[in-house]
């Protein structure tokens, strides 16, 4: 675990997937605060439970294009964590609004960053900059080949972070995380991840649904793994960069498909539908050499492992609802 021992932490987007799971880490590292910004479009109250728990966690719901509200949470912060974003599938529904929250709002947060001397800003990248490979695996030199307005946002945010460096000393690691899953997934809004959709099939006793032949590849790359590489970058002394996060393996979606059927406990097969417009990549797979030579970031839940541990998730999530009913 890096030592974050005293250091004041910032996370926008902090209620979210990633963001929930980097507070938990951040406090476990001796923290002396942790302050979430969240406006609870994706983010729950309930995933910071467990942060809440230590007493070192503040709360704060408000939105990323509040300048003056991102400034004044800034305020005393040693290391800024910057997650808040849209999903890629709700950004190409609401353009405007994907522009604002993550082109504008990341402006605010690197404006605060510098007038406060932040001491490192972690943000968040994706390997949608990539679009469909050119060659694989693919390295932090592979070419932009991006065709989603979520991946043009990243695109813009990585340059931004870098003309910040360049113009006001800004120091910065930004991470390109593959397919992130694990606990904490958003099951209740209307973009949730692929797996959770075959969860909540299977639970309902009907077949997952593949978009496309399930020949199509993915990086799966657990959550846990995820928030570490942040923590190793903050406490890296590497600044001004941009590292892969993933695992390194490429995964179809038919093999996916079959680990979570039989880890569920269920024989149904898969049911085929025309693939999605959005984000509609063949191959993805991470080298991940860059983020192990120079952050010591390596992933350490396999697929299976972490499969289990999505599904005992799940589970317990239907629980809980059920008893509230």
């Amino acid at each position: 675990m890096p030592d974050l021992n005293g250091a004041r932490v910032f996370i926008t987007g902090g209620a979210g997937f990633v963001g929930s799971h980097i507070a938990d880490q951040s406090l476990a590292a001796g923290a002396a605060s942790v302050v979430v910004l969240d406006d609870f479009s994706r983010g729950r109250r309930s995933n910071l439970d467990r942060a809440r728990a230590s007493e070192r966690l503040e709360i704060m719901e408000g939105d990323l294009c509040d300048r003056e509200l991102v400034d004044r949470l800034t305020t005393g912060a040693d290391l800024v964590f910057h997650q808040a974003a849209l999903r890629i599938t709700q950004a190409a529904e609401e353009p405007q609004r994907a522009t604002d929250v993550m082109v504008l709002g990341t402006q605010h947060v690197l404006d605060a960053a510098v007038e406060h001397r932040v001491g490192k800003v972690l943000s968040a990248s994706s390997a949608s900059v990539y679009g469909e490979p050119s060659y694989l695996p693919m390295d932090e030199s592979h070419p932009f080949n991006n065709r989603t307005l979520y991946g043009a946002a990243k695109i813009a945010n990585e340059q931004v972070h870098r003309a910040y460096a360049e113009m006001y000393g800004l120091r910065y690691v930004m991470l390109r995380p593959f397919n992130v899953y694990g606990s904490r997934m958003d099951i209740h809004g209307a973009y949730t991840e692929v797996m959770v959709r075959w969860l909540e099939r299977l639970s309902a006793g009907e077949p997952p649904v593949i978009f496309g032949d399930g020949h199509q590849t993915m990086d799966f790359v657990a959550v846990e793994d995820v928030a570490r590489a942040y923590l190793l970058a903050a406490t890296s002394p590497v600044t001004d960069d941009v590292f892969n996060a993933g695992s390194g393996v490429e995964t179809s979606l038919l093999a996916l498909c079959r680990l979570m059927s039989e880890a569920f406990g269920s024989s149904l097969q898969p049911e085929f539908r025309p693939a999605r417009s959005v984000n509609a990549v063949s191959r993805r797979c991470a080298d991940t050499s860059r983020a192990r030579e120079r952050l010591g970031f390596e992933a350490s839940v396999s697929l299976p492992e972490g499969i289990k541990r999505l599904i005992a998730w799940f589970r317990e999530q239907r629980l809980v609802a059920g008893a509230r009913t």
